[in-house]
């Protein structure tokens, strides 16, 4: 296992490990996902989850029949350790330890970690990562940052307008309340596609 350096996002994490892992794992991952799971793939496919935090989405899609890659910084939260799937330590942008491509890649509440610049090169590496035909679910988060985390405020429209510069088009959308009822968060389901009519320059490989 590559051991990477711990990113500005995570800060928080570790020191609230144990709270937040029974707090993911208090819902199900399709409590979570309900709007976009037929958008998932109906075949055994590769899948890439990103910031999977206690692997509760990496479990689930692998009982589905995926061969996953879970991609977690934060070692106190992986709650999941023989749930079916590879763990590797990495985070955005760069993931220098992925390799290969992925029909799904998964990214839940992580964007709003990454600043601007951030977001363009994780966007550029995902877009990467894709398989023809594969899909990206993102899940935004809006609203108030709690102390003690790095957050920024993320747009859908900025996201979709990002994908389209790598060759990913927008196919669905949809806004809801937050799980837990925090005041004033709420989260943006985000489909994005790989378009059949990008151009191979298009392509960004690690």
């Amino acid at each position: 296992m590559t051991t990477v350096v711990r990113p500005a996002g995570a800060v928080g994490y570790r020191e609230a490990a144990q709270e937040l892992a029974e707090q993911y794992e208090a819902v199900s991952f399709e409590q979570v996902h309900g709007e976009v799971l037929h958008l998932l793939p109906g075949t055994p496919s590769r899948v890439l989850d990103v910031g999977a935090g206690t692997g509760r989405d990496a479990a689930a899609l692998a009982a589905r029949g995926h061969r996953v890659v879970a991609v977690e910084p934060t070692l106190e939260l992986r709650v999941h350790r023989n749930g079916g799937f590879r763990w590797l330590s990495d985070a955005l942008p760069e993931l220098p330890s992925v390799a290969g491509e992925f029909d799904l890649v998964l990214v839940t509440a992580v964007w709003m970690h990454l600043e601007l610049g951030e977001r363009e090169a994780a966007m550029r590496r995902l877009a990467g990562l894709l398989a023809s035909g594969g899909r990206m679910l993102l899940m935004l988060r809006h609203g108030p940052v709690p102390v003690g985390r790095r957050m920024f405020e993320v747009s859908a429209d900025e996201t979709v307008a990002l994908a389209r510069q790598f060759g990913l088009a927008e196919v669905f959308r949809s806004v809801r309340p937050d799980g837990y009822r925090r005041s004033g968060v709420t989260w943006t389901h985000l489909a994005l596609e790989v378009d059949p009519w990008r151009s191979p320059e298009l392509r960004f490989r690690g």
